[in-house]
């Protein structure tokens, strides 16, 4: 008997055991099997395994016949078990070609900066190119090991994308040196196919898409993107093997790292739920063990409901961000939907204020992702991208959680992953400031070199300069660096409100105008982006065309006119610089670029509608402040969607002032004659057959751009039809059969309010009246866009319905805010709607700006 028990239990004993070991196989085992897979380690004769489950093979058979590059060991063994040992180098071009199906894949590049025999560690600078994209340019892997602050990995640097190989029956990688002094290298190349639509949006499913943080804006990781890893967390201060991921050998890092807000430990569930993944979240997304890892506030969120959980992630500025952010409900404390709520906060921006996992999934075991995308605009300097979590103060449970998060960086529109450039030196600008910035050991001997140097540079400028001004006395603007005056027009620059830049300041901020550094080019000349200050200040240079006299004039103009005006809604004139034949000017950068630049022929994401009403009453605002706010009434007179720009909060700003003349002084003077000057689709009619100008040609113009917004298309087309080869005319066709809605930009569908679509439309073809004497002044403009904007927030809000952008607009009941006989002079019947109901959305303080304009 006893030893029939002892046998039983060592039976259920063994039963166990096995069970234990098949659970953990179970879950360690392959979910998702890849179709390619490579694991290469470069410059290695030999084949080898790793504990990671890893089989690195040899890279002969994958070098391109003619490569010129070598393999060598490194001369500081690594540590770290992996392809590191030897490394593919060469100081010239050298390319991989890997046999592949098509579909997306991971291509995960491995690097040991160390010194490798005849190749220093400092001299590695290189780019690497994998079919169309370029993942690195000019990278400097010394430079960014160094950085690298993770001591359980030095001189180790890890990089994953994913690529979606199209047709190509192959993948060539190849690395590129910056110079012929440096030299590229590799250690290890790993290529790992992925399901179809792990990270990029399946076209044929629309149920719940990425949405843009901050708006009603889904997007669309379209397969021609390449994106870059940057983040993969999991809750909590363990990570996840790539062996223990789901078959594509993903590493899950600790997230305690990032966390710069106090979090109680996360929590694992052991609990025996099994999770319940979907069609829509297989059981390949993420291992079990993500879901079961979770971070909250825990205590921390009831003691003080101002805190957060935050994690701060640095990134690459002037891109596209997606994050996938992961939650299941493994509590058994909620079990119904409102328990546990709370705000999601993405870069300082509200991502959704209702994230309830139980709503989301209505059961626990529930594995969900939600994905979000932020574009990061451009900076001189890495950014830090702030995830925040905080409870809604509606919520039972006063708390937040998370079980991951993945961050990718998207391909730019030069299918680019590449992050920018360090910042050039400003070599030139210390030059400058050698008198009161030397180092105290400096010799007597350096510093009379310097002080002789800059001595004789003075001289030669004040012996050219002086040449210069007796050819040229009677044009010119006053130059502190030579501190010469300039009869008749330096008396009229007001240099006490505007910066004079020296020609060397400027040529440092621009690294000696790098083609590199352009961002713009018009007829003017080239817009630069450079950085002052020593590179603290990131400014707008524009290099009118080296010594164009044409535009003289307006280079004084635009000076006098913008040191003299400062309006929230006007783009700021820093400085300028007048030396060496330049004519520069210096502005405030607007990191988003012109308004054009998100309306058509872009990369851009599309505008939703409520930021382009809130872009066009900006713009409005701006130039009701030109006609009305300063003390003579200016016109701008080349008003058109390139000269809106727009800054990191897209706010509006009208620009370029070159054009703009003061308006009619005396009360007598109804308009002011001069030359036609503006662009073509933009020009008042009136104007240009009577040569006679007034504000209301800019309120003509900015019609137009009303319509660009509106429709999404330029002024002019040549390629169309001839009845729509004008907007102004097509537009004027289609409000006058009641179907303007017909020719909405289609991004916009779904978008506009029906009320809201008829005034917007009034008011921009009431702008675009014959008789300039007919339109609306600014100051109704910006009170009709407001009241537009106030009505689409109010029927946003209170309806369900979704609005058609091509239907027939003119179904609305509503009256007609515009006389038919243009009864006043600004074209706008006050009394048509001032008493109606709807009215009263408009707030008392809805023209509190324009009775008090606020300067920067």
């Amino acid at each position: 008997m006893e030893r029939t028990c002892t046998r039983a239990a060592s039976g259920t004993i063994l039963f166990l055991l096995l069970w234990w070991c098949l659970s953990f196989l179970s879950m360690a085992d392959v979910i998702y099997r890849p179709t390619d897979l490579f694991s290469i380690s470069c410059g290695s004769s030999t084949n080898f395994s790793t504990l990671d489950t890893r089989n690195w093979t040899s890279d002969n058979h994958f070098l391109s016949p003619t490569n010129p590059s070598v393999a060598a060991p490194s001369l500081t063994p690594s540590t770290i078990e992996g392809p590191y040992t030897h490394a593919r180098l060469s100081h010239s071009p050298f390319t991989y070609s890997f046999p592949l199906t098509p579909g997306p894949k991971f291509i995960r590049l491995f690097f040991y900066s160390t010194s490798y025999q005849n190749f220093p560690r400092s001299l590695s600078s290189f780019s690497v190119q994998a079919g169309p994209y370029t993942l690195l340019h000019d990278f400097n892997a010394s430079l960014n090991a160094d950085a690298d602050d993770d001591p359980s990995h030095p001189d180790i640097l890890f990089k994953e994308y994913c690529i979606n190989l199209q047709d190509a029956d192959k993948l060539n990688i190849t690395f590129l040196p910056s110079t012929t002094d440096s030299y590229a290298f590799i250690n290890g190349i790993e290529i790992v196919s992925m399901p179809p639509y792990l990270y990029y949006t399946d076209p044929d499913d629309s149920t719940e898409q990425p949405q843009f943080v901050g708006t009603m804006t889904t997007y669309v990781v379209e397969s021609k993107f390449a994106l870059e890893t940057m983040y993969r967390l999991k809750a909590g201060e363990h990570t996840i093997s790539s062996s223990e991921d789901t078959g594509m050998l993903r590493t899950w890092d600790a997230d305690s790292k990032y966390l710069e807000t106090k979090s109680e430990e996360s929590i694992e569930f052991k609990n025996p739920t099994n999770l319940s993944f979907t069609k829509k979240i297989p059981n390949y997304t993420a291992p079990d063990q993500v879901f079961r890892s979770v971070r909250n506030m825990g205590r921390d969120a009831s003691i003080n409901m101002r805190n957060n959980i935050t994690w701060q992630l640095t990134v690459d500025s002037g891109f596209t961000y997606l994050l996938r952010l992961y939650f299941c409900e493994l509590n058994p404390s909620v079990d119904e939907a409102g328990v546990l709520r709370f705000f999601i906060f993405i870069h300082d921006q509200l991502a959704t204020d209702w994230a309830d996992v139980f709503m989301w999934t209505k059961q626990w075991g529930v594995p969900v992702v939600k994905e979000y995308v932020v574009i990061i605009s451009e900076n001189p300097k890495k950014v830090n991208l702030s995830l925040k979590m905080h409870p809604h103060p509606e919520s039972i449970i006063q708390d937040a959680q998370i079980n991951a998060i993945e961050i990718f960086k998207i391909s730019n529109y030069r299918s680019s992953l590449a992050g920018p450039n360090q910042d050039p030196p400003l070599q030139t600008a210390v030059v400058s400031r050698q008198g009161s910035n030397k180092k105290k050991g400096a010799s007597k001997k350096t510093l009379t070199a310097v002080t002789g140097t800059v001595f004789g540079v003075l001289l030669l400028s004040f012996i050219v300069t002086f040449f210069f001004v007796k050819r040229k006395k009677n044009i010119g603007i006053e130059s502190k660096k030579v501190g010469t005056s300039r009869r008749d027009v330096s008396s009229s620059l007001p240099t006490n409100l505007c910066r004079h830049f020296s020609i060397a300041e400027i040529r440092a901020a621009t690294n000696n105008f790098d083609k590199l550094f352009v961002v713009g080019v018009g007829g003017f000349g080239d817009v630069y982006k450079g950085y002052i200050d020593d590179g603290s200040t990131t400014v707008a240079i524009k290099r009118l065309k080296p010594g164009s006299q044409q535009g003289l004039n307006e280079f004084m103009n635009e000076i006098e006119m913008l040191s003299q005006l400062r309006h929230l809604h006007l783009v700021s004139l820093i400085g300028y610089c007048y030396e060496s034949n330049e004519m520069i000017l210096v502005y405030d950068f607007m990191d988003r670029g012109t308004l054009r630049d998100h309306l058509y022929g872009t990369d851009n994401p599309p505008l939703s509608w409520n930021q382009r009403l809130q872009i066009c009453i900006g713009a409005a605002r701006g130039l009701h402040y030109l006609h009305t706010g300063a003390k003579q009434m200016i016109i701008h007179r080349d008003v058109k969607s390139t000269n809106i720009l727009l800054n990191e909060k897209w706010v509006a700003k009208v620009s370029d002032f070159g054009l703009s003349r003061i308006g009619p002084t005396g009360s007598s003077m109804t308009h002011v004659s001069t030359k036609v000057k503006g662009s073509v689709g933009y020009l008042d009619p009136e104007y240009y057959k009577r040569q006679r100008l007034t504000e209301k040609s800019d309120v003509y113009s900015y019609g137009v751009v009303l319509l660009e917004v509106l429709c999404g298309r330029q002024p002019l087309l040549r390629t169309v039809e001839k009845k729509q080869v004008s907007l102004v005319d097509w537009a004027k066709h289609r409000h006058e059969k009641g179907s303007l809605g017909e020719i909405v930009d289609p991004a916009l569908k779904g978008q506009i309010a029906p009320h809201c679509l008829r005034k917007f439309g009034d008011v921009a073809l009431s702008c675009l009246l014959e008789d300039g004497s007919q339109r609306p002044s600014m100051n109704d403009v910006v009170g009709v866009l407001e009241f537009v904007l106030q009505l689409q927030l109010q029927e946003t809000a209170h309806s369900d319905v979704v609005w058609e952008s091509g239907g027939d607009y003119e179904s609305s009941t509503t009256e007609d805010m515009f006389s038919s006989s243009h009864s006043n002079s600004s074209g706008l019947n006050s009394t048509s709607y001032g008493n109606k109901e709807s009215d009263r959305l408009i707030s008392e303080n809805v023209f509190s700006e324009l009775k008090d304009p606020k300067g920067r």
